[in-house]
């Protein structure tokens, strides 16, 4: 008995303890954050000192404090005072960078709610799973404001796809379509997806687009749009699957394109046309063909390949006959970037956790829930997503460049 007592001394001091820290923690968050907003106003006013009214005395000047405003982070709910600032003669506004009018939720705590949905949380369980985050006293977000949250994602997706693009340069593209399962919907909606490398090495989401299977018709689609809004440059290379629609689109709106066909989607394509009992031998020579360090030897790997495989199994080696000329465009490129343009793996593991989100819910309800939810997801990704390796020579394959061997050829 003195035993399960002593557990349950244990168990309630080590609640309160962290009891405790919770509140240390949310008092110090609350400090920081308000020090901040202080100090914030405090330099505006320094800044703005110079300015004077008609009749000699300061023209903005520190007004009291706007109401209690109670905001979630991380911590749990943290109470902020904010400073009010008064403009006398004029109808200028001060407007804080740190916390922004109506700004209820810190961005990480936005994120969260993506993420859980995204990763198999229903609407009917954020309740709990949010207490369990962020403590029982988390305000706004009861599972009505994560519905209203969720139908903002609309607003947020079509806003995204107006967004202006003049002046985007981008080296590199991959190209994939994308099904779901969707409840409401006999037919499964494909998701065009592309991303694309700036100039700096940077990655980010280029389109996300609703289209029907992977048509010609609705890539094209995608690519008109981003014409339309101001995409002028086509990139140098694009990397995709040789099923998509995408290649003949691309053909007519972004002639000249370098095309680079995925090294995944093509072994595993023509691994399925070969029995079980030879595929790891053939892997390993699908694997001697693009990690080769140059051309000739993957060259040389792919017709050794034909050699000992096209007697017996012709479909496997016709599926890779069909695309030997645009299989090893990457050699043409910097040796830096290989890892990268091979394949698009960069949009297959961006999407994987989507997917995971559809076999929890046996499909969305619907298109556009669909549809926004792989926008979200795709946003949340593209925080993480790293620059190329050898960034700094994307210069020197915009300007034309010739690469041998991914090497860099030196002028005669």
């Amino acid at each position: 008995m003195d035993k399960l007592t002593g557990k349950a001394d244990a168990g309630r001091m080590i609640s309160e303890s962290g009891s405790a820290l919770d509140r240390l923690l949310r008092e110090g968050a609350r400090r920081l954050l308000q020090a901040a907003l202080d100090n914030e106003v405090t330099e505006y006013l320094a800044k703005m000192g110079h300015r004077q009214t008609e009749d000699g005395r300061r023209e903005v000047v520190r007004n009291g404090r706007l109401p209690e405003r109670e905001l979630v982070t991380g911590v749990g709910p943290v109470a902020i005072h904010q400073p009010r600032v008064r403009h006398r003669e004029s109808e200028a506004r001060f407007t804080s960078r740190i916390l922004p009018p109506f700004m209820r939720r810190v961005p990480s705590v936005d994120a969260l709610i993506p993420a859980l949905y995204l990763k198999g949380i229903s609407t009917g369980d954020f309740a709990e799973a949010l207490e369990a985050i962020l403590g029982p006293n988390a305000s706004g977000l009861s599972a009505t404001n994560i519905v209203r949250l969720k139908e903002g994602w609309k607003a947020d997706y079509e806003a995204w796809t107006a967004r202006d693009l003049t002046g985007k340069r981008y080296v590199y593209w991959w190209a994939d379509g994308i099904y779901f399962n969707v409840r409401l919907d006999p037919e499964r909606p494909c998701m065009l997806v592309i991303m694309g490398t700036l100039e700096d090495g940077t990655k980010e989401l280029v389109a996300v687009w609703d289209g029907i299977r992977e048509s010609t018709e609705s890539w094209k689609e995608v690519l008109r749009d981003l014409k339309a809004r101001g995409l002028r440059d086509a990139p140098q290379l694009a990397v995709g699957d040789g099923a998509l629609g995408f290649w003949a689109a691309l053909a007519e709106e972004f002639p000249g394109v370098r095309v680079q066909r995925c090294w995944v989607h093509k072994t595993a394509n023509v691994l399925d046309k070969l029995p079980k009992s030879v595929q790891p031998y053939a892997k390993k020579l699908i694997h001697e063909m693009y990690l080769s360090p140059t051309k000739d030897d993957a060259w040389a790997a792919y017709r050794r390949f034909r050699s000992e495989f096209e007697a017996k199994y012709p479909k496997a080696t016709e599926c890779l006959r069909k695309d030997e000329d645009v299989l090893f465009t990457f050699y043409d490129f910097p040796a830096e970037h290989w890892r990268h343009i091979r394949t698009t793996n960069p949009i297959e593991s961006a999407f994987a956790t989507v997917r995971h989100r559809t076999r929890q819910t046996k499909g969305c309800g619907s298109r556009l829930a669909t549809l926004t939810m792989v926008f979200k997801l795709a946003l949340e990704a593209e925080r993480h997503w790293r620059k190329l390796n050898g960034s700094q020579i994307l210069a020197d394959v915009i300007q034309g460049v010739l690469f041998v061997d991914g090497v860099m050829k030196k002028a005669a």
